[in-house]
């Protein structure tokens, strides 16, 4: 699905000393699957993330996502691409704080129909929301049904890759885990690109990426270098 050749992000490229965000390398991704990619602050895997969902663009090299080189579109298409495509889960759950979790779903939706909803609702019940919950607004759910509503929104539209930055870090290890396990679930038919500082929920990941300064170290299991 994504073919990265030797991809470069430097930041401050004004200044004497660049800082080479992505140093450089070369990867493949399967069409599905869950791939964890893993490393401390500043190793360059949210910038990696950023890069193949389109949100920035790298300063040397090429994506390619099903054959076509992404980091050649225009602004608009790359919307497009995102809209229709890709899904996004983070740590933060950034839902509308004055709408119901359904609400929250349903925004995102590119078609506003009544299979919409029905759809929302299957996956929030699926989720273990029940109907008081699905009413309610953010303030009044807790931390894990926030961020399975924010994961029920970047799955609306049945996207073909989510990604997910460090979707677990502000959950207790019990929630932590149930939101990998419905990642893991999706992650049967679809690619799902989780960024973690957390080791132990990659546990089931069909693939772990580990990088270090701006390039990757290890890949255990899955995918290629």
């Amino acid at each position: 699905m994504f073919e990265i050749k030797n991809i470069t992000m430097i930041y401050d490229m004004e200044k004497t000393e660049k800082v080479y965000a992505l140093g450089g390398f070369d990867l493949s991704l399967p069409d599905k699957g869950l791939i964890g990619i893993i490393g401390p602050s500043g190793s360059g895997k949210s910038t990696l993330m950023y890069c193949l969902s389109t949100l920035k663009k790298p300063t040397d090299g090429k994506i390619l996502y099903n054959g076509k080189e992404i980091t050649r579109l225009k602004d608009s298409e790359r919307e497009v691409l995102r809209r229709n495509e890709f899904g996004f889960v983070f740590q933060r759950h950034f839902l509308v704080p004055y709408m119901s979790a359904l609400d929250n779903v349903t925004v995102a939706a590119t078609k506003h129909e009544k299979e919409t909803i029905d759809k929302a609702k299957e996956l929030l019940k699926g989720f273990g929301l029940g109907e008081r919950e699905i009413s309610k607004r953010p303030s009044k759910l807790s931390g894990g049904q926030r961020q399975r509503t924010a994961i029920a929104r970047a799955m609306i539209n049945e996207p073909k890759v989510l990604f997910a930055d460090e979707p677990t870090a502000a959950l207790d290890h019990e929630n932590a885990f149930a939101v990998m396990e419905i990642l893991k679930e999706y992650a049967k038919e679809n690619l799902v690109l989780v960024i973690t500082h957390d080791r132990s929920i990659l546990k089931d990941a069909d693939s772990v990426i580990e990088m270090w300064d701006g390039d990757i170290s290890t890949i255990k299991g899955g995918g290629s270098v």
